[in-house]
């Protein structure tokens, strides 16, 4: 057992470039698909940090498995352990921490543009005001009770939030690399609905995808090293 948990919901929802910061850092870690039972049993008061990925099961469902999360992700927090949870990680997090989960009317798919909410949190330093993450989610969280909002895109108000200075809660998925976007938008065509002025066509997702993805993974490694020095592992 290792001092860092992922959890992860699909075989579809991988760690992604989250395993490859971590495999390039020399830091062992521990993942376990929560749906499948693998996190059943585990020790809580072992890991120092803990990311929870995505997957495509809402928060609402009335499934066990997901009310477990919940309750180990409420004794994280009072361990003060640092949590980063992207697009389902980030709605059990809002989750645990006694927010709500609604439908949009609208699914929001693809390259969306971040627009910070706030200047100074340190989950955002190495960025600009704009800069874009990749979207695949119909849900979207409320704000926690004395969370920070730290930021929107056109279409999701609430895009990001951070809570106790050791939680940083994403609807997006800085976690994706070229294979995962590709393997997303040509294997769920059934997903993509060109009506919707919210959703990007799956030409304009794949198009420059290597460059686009680069610029996300430089998103995503900032908020990693922040992440990993809160836990005393970076």
């Amino acid at each position: 057992m290792t001092d860092i948990l992922i959890l992860t919901h699909a075989d579809f929802c991988p760690p992604g470039h989250l395993a490859t910061v971590l495999d390039r850092a020399g830091l062992d870690f521990d993942v376990r698909r929560a749906d499948l039972g693998e996190f059943d049993g585990y020790d809580l008061e072992r890991p120092r940090a803990v990311a929870i990925m995505g997957g495509p099961m809402s928060v609402n469902d009335d499934l066990p498995w997901l009310r477990d999360e919940v309750a180990a992700l409420r004794r994280f927090i009072e361990r003060r352990v640092p949590m980063i949870g992207h697009c389902l990680g980030g709605q059990l997090l809002a989750r645990a921490l006694g927010a709500g989960i609604r439908r949009q009317p609208y699914t929001e798919l693809g390259w969306q543009p971040m627009r910070r909410r706030e200047a100074r949190s340190p989950w955002l330093v190495h960025l600009p005001d704009e800069f874009p993450i990749y979207q695949w989610h119909g849900d979207t969280f409320e704000l926690p009770e004395g969370a920070e909002h730290l930021l929107s895109s056109p279409w999701c108000d609430n895009q990001g939030f951070s809570w106790g200075g050791f939680i940083l809660g994403l609807q997006g998925h800085p976690e994706m690399t070229e294979e995962l976007v590709h393997g997303w938008v040509t294997g769920f065509p059934e997903y993509l609905d060109p009506s919707q002025p919210s959703q990007e066509t799956a030409e304009t997702m794949l198009a420059d995808l290597p460059g686009r993805v680069a610029a996300m993974n430089h998103v995503a490694e900032g908020m990693y090293r922040h992440w990993l020095g809160l836990a005393g592992l970076a």
